[in-house]
């Protein structure tokens, strides 16, 4: 399997409490409706907790940037699946679709998003 990995910085004019609210009630839904044009078989949303505690490791690595939002994790079977998925008008038309949606919220300069493999060490 393959994973992207989105680390998410809201926008700096989204309310904290409604962009969680926006994530969670209303974009989920919409990526959960996308899943099968995008060939994707999970997707998760991780919300960041325990500011005291991130603000604990943040003081503890010199030079660590803020935390973000949170991140989403969006799994494929295959890279096959993915790029196939990409080269269809739906899969196509669903991509454009959760950018458009993202942008309500999420600032796109402060975020990062990247493909990985995982290695499950435990």
């Amino acid at each position: 399997m393959i994973k992207l990995v989105y680390c998410i910085a809201k926008r700096d004019d989204v309310d904290l409490a409604d962009f969680y609210r926006i994530w969670l009630e209303e974009h989920g839904p919409l990526v959960k409706s996308l899943a099968s044009d995008l060939q994707a078989v999970k997707y998760v949303q991780s919300h960041t907790i325990l500011p005291q505690v991130n603000q604990m490791f943040k003081g503890a690595r010199d030079g660590l940037g803020d935390p973000f939002e949170g991140i989403t994790e969006v799994w494929w079977e295959s890279e096959e699946d993915l790029t196939q998925a990409l080269q269809t008008p739906e899969g196509l038309r669903a991509a454009a679709r959760l950018v458009e949606d993202e942008s309500r919220i999420i600032d796109f300069a402060k975020s990062r998003v990247f493909m990985t493999e995982e290695h499950t060490i435990f």
